[in-house]
Parts: C-alpha cells; structure tokens; sequence
C-alpha cells in the first residue's frame, strides 16, 4: 500500500518510463525463459543423437564379448571406440550384466570389474532419455544391450555437457545484456516522448496555476507554440474559457452597476411614496389656516397636525440615511396618531368619495412605550392600501385598542380580497431587497413592523373586504430602541 502511495505521487513524467521498465523486464523475463527452454530441449536433442550414435556402435561391438562375458575384450573396444575429436566427449562408460555386475569400464580403478553397481550408482541413469545436470555439467544415459530379443547386459555412459551448458550461459548473458540495453533505451525514449507529450499539459496547468491567482493569461496557438492538432484545440477550449469568464465578469460589474440603479430608482420610488403620503394632509392643514386661522382652536390644531406631520417626514429622511435602520427615539404612540392618520388621508378619502370609521378602546391617555413615527408611517400605508383596493363610497376601518398584554391596530378594507402577492409582502418570509412594480408600501410596512419586534396578522372582515391586524406586544422604549 505504502509503494503504491509513493507511485501515485510520482510525476507522469517518471510514472511512465517507470511503468515501461517494468514491462521490459517481465517481456525479457518471459522471452528468455521461453529461449532458453527451447536451447536446452535443442541441446538435449543434439546430446541425445551423439550419444544413440556412440552407443550403437559400442552395441554393436561388444555385443559378442557380453555373450562371452570377456572383460578385456569388451575394455579393448571401449578404448577404440572413444571419440576424439568432438566437443562432446563420453567420460565414462560402463558395461553391467542384466543383475548390474560390472563387465569393463573405461576407469577400473572407479569401476572395478566383477562388482555389482548399487543404486545409488544406477539411479542417476535414466534409460532411453538422456539427462544432463548443470550441477557437475555431466549427462547421463542407460541402454540395455539386446540380443536376439534378449537383454544381455547393459551400458552406463557419461557424456561432458559442459560445452552445452557454457553455450546456455552464453546465450543467458547475451539475452540479459541485450534485454536491459533496450530497456533502458526504451526508458530514455519514454521519458522524452512522455515529456513531449505532457508539456502542453504542464502550460495548460501553469495558465490554470495563474488564473486561479488573479493572472490569467492566453496561451499562444500558433502552429509553433501549440505543436499539434489536438494540442491547439485544447488551447482554444482554455482561451474560449477565459473569454467567456471575462464575458462574464463584464456581464456581472454591468449588471451590479444595473443593479444599483434599480435599488436606487425604488428607494426614490419609497421615499417619495412615503413623503407624499403625509403632504396632502400638511396641504390641508395649511389650507385650513388660510381660511380659518382666526379661530385659535383650529389654529391650534393645524399647528399640531403640522408639527407631527413634519416630524414624521424627518423619520422617514433619517431611516433612508440610516439604511432602512434608523434608531427608533421618537415620541411614544398617543391617540393624536390616529386622528393626525385620519386627518393626513382625508383628502384622499374625499376625492374617492370613501369613509373612514375611527375606533378607538382603551385609556383617554393611550399610554403606550412604542414609538410614534414607525406605526404611524405603517398605518398610513395600510390605509393607502385599503383605500386603493376598495371600490368608490366604500366605508375603511382603523380601530386601535390598548390592552393589558399590548396594542392591537387594524385597517379593514371592502376589497375582494388581499391578493396571494400581498400576503406573502406581509406574512411570508423577510426580503430586505425592494420588490418590483407595486407593492411598496406593504414592503414598507413589513419591514417597519420587524424592525419594531411587532407582528402582522391577516383576517376577514365582516361583511366583505379583509383586515390587517398589527400586534404590538408590551415593552419599553428603550428596549425597542435597542432592538431596532
């Protein structure tokens, strides 16, 4: 496993000629054992022809002397009938008697004649096939010696192999020598051919390198950088890949700057929506002065709707510097918030011919720790709303009720309904990016209400339309402050 490790970490470049030495060397293992099998069976059929030839002239020879069973006879035609002049040579010749009683031998002083050869002598002897053993170099070779159909003694003959197996180890040097000179030839060819070969991998990889570190760069394909076909088409592939991320790239800083644009064209759209809102009613408050400023009552309360009027607007100025964060310290919720809402989209109501029923439960003082300015400014813009998705005459609702456990506002319209787009504004998961065509004041009034802590509910009213219940839960003002 651990080998196996190490070879994966190594470079193609030397994985490959690596991998090929490998090869070479099982090819030359299996092709010098196939040789050098059929050299030895070769041999071993040349060294099995000598010796059939010597032993059937001996054979031949002593064939009367065996009858006889005359020693020096048969010692004389050993003597005559050794070959001279060969490189394989008989070292021994021994002849037996069919119960193994030497006869002759061509050493006497080894073989003494008379004396039965035990099997330790014989067993080395195979009959028919000869058998060379490349421990002593020697071969060895029994035959029976027959006479008419009968066995009448036997010859044991040693052959000098030597020559032969010297050959084999000729042969051996010569296959090792020549199979590790074309295997490192080989391994010299596969490290510069497998170099050539991946050298535009290792300029496609060095380009990858410096495109994942903010430098990207083409790569050259002319016929001289880029070498082949292939070759150029993988370059082209990395060139049209980098074109298409710059492409991109542009296609994305267009779209950011597109983008901003936008978000800066609907923030315009919901600062002038929230700004316009309340200047009818500042209109109408100046016009009633205009008109009836005489009267200190009236004066008294125009000033009033104009102050709060105002002071709204300036909350509506500091949540656009803040980024839709502003810090909520303005004054506590009151009663006046609900009248100054009513008074604010009278104008609009009128020209619509519509009536807004104002109820409000709950203490005269309507002590309260929410700020004014958010629920004031989401009120108004549910009262817009309500106001649009009503028909003409239509009678809207704004209650208000202070509780024990909080504050309960509605705003209940006679439309047919809140479309399924609305609803998902109100009661649907947060998105902080501004929606497309209509429906800026409920996004408004969404985000008021969770930057507040409070909660939205949709229901029916009765009789026909719907209503949008805004939860406040107790707490203080400070708390609210900081949450927001």
């Amino acid at each position: 496993m651990t080998v196996r490790i190490g070879l994966r970490r190594l470079p193609l470049i030397w994985r490959v000629p690596l991998a090929v030495s490998v090869l070479m060397f099982l090819v030359s293992a299996v092709i010098t054992e196939r040789v050098l099998d059929r050299l030895g069976s070769i041999q071993e059929t040349y060294l099995q022809s000598i010796a059939n030839s010597y032993l059937d002239g001996v054979t031949a020879s002593i064939s009367p002397s065996v009858l006889r069973e005359d020693s020096w006879e048969i010692f004389d035609a050993l003597e005559r009938l050794r070959p001279v002049n060969t490189a394989i040579v008989p070292v021994e010749t021994i002849v037996t008697t069919p119960a193994r009683v030497i006869l002759a031998a061509t050493d006497p002083v080894r073989y003494p004649s008379l004396e039965t050869m035990d099997d330790l002598q014989t067993e080395r002897f195979p009959q028919a096939q000869i058998r060379i053993e490349s421990d002593d170099g020697l071969a060895y070779l029994e035959r029976d010696i027959v006479y008419q159909d009968t066995t009448i003694g036997r010859i044991y003959t040693i052959f000098d192999a030597r020559v032969l197996l010297a050959e084999r180890r000729d042969v051996l040097s010569t296959l090792i020598l020549t199979n590790a000179a074309f295997t490192v030839l080989l391994v010299l060819v596969g490290i510069i051919t497998v170099r050539r070969m991946i050298r535009p991998m290792q300029t496609l990889e060095n380009h990858m390198i410096e495109a994942a570190e903010g430098k990207a760069a083409r790569i050259d394909v002319s016929p001289q950088a880029s070498g082949n076909s292939e070759t150029r088409r993988l370059f082209m592939a990395y060139n049209s890949l980098l074109d298409a991320d710059e492409e991109r790239r542009e296609l994305s800083t267009r779209l950011a700057e597109e983008e901003k644009l936008a978000s800066l064209g609907r923030l315009s759209s919901v600062m002038a929506h929230e700004i316009n809102n309340p200047l009818g009613g500042l209109l109408n408050a100046v016009d009633t002065l205009k008109k009836h400023g005489a009267n200190a009552g009236v004066r008294e309360a125009s000033l009033d709707l104009l102050h709060r009027g105002l002071q709204g607007i300036g909350d509506v100025v500091r949540a656009a510097l803040a980024t839709y964060r502003p810090a909520r310290q303005s004054r506590p919720l009151s009663l006046s918030d609900f009248h100054d809402a009513k008074m604010l989209l009278s104008p609009e109501l009128r020209s619509r011919g519509q009536v807004l029923d104002l109820v409000l439960e709950g203490d005269e003082n309507f002590a309260c720790t929410w700020p004014a300015g958010p629920v004031r400014q989401a009120v108004i813009n549910l009262l817009l709303n309500a106001s649009a998705a009503s028909p003409e005459g239509a009678d809207l609702l704004l209650r208000a009720v202070r509780l024990d456990d909080g504050v309960i506002v509605e705003v209940g319209d006679r439309g047919p309904g809140l479309p399924a787009k609305a609803a998902r504004l109100l009661t649907g998961p947060a998105r902080r990016n501004l929606p497309e065509g209509k429906g800026l004041g409920l996004w408004v009034v969404r985000q008021i209400i969770d930057e507040i802590g409070a909660g939205l509910e949709l229901a029916a009213r009765p009789g026909g339309g719907s209503i949008v219940r805004i939860r406040l839960a107790p707490g203080t003002f400070g708390e609210i402050g900081h949450a927001a």
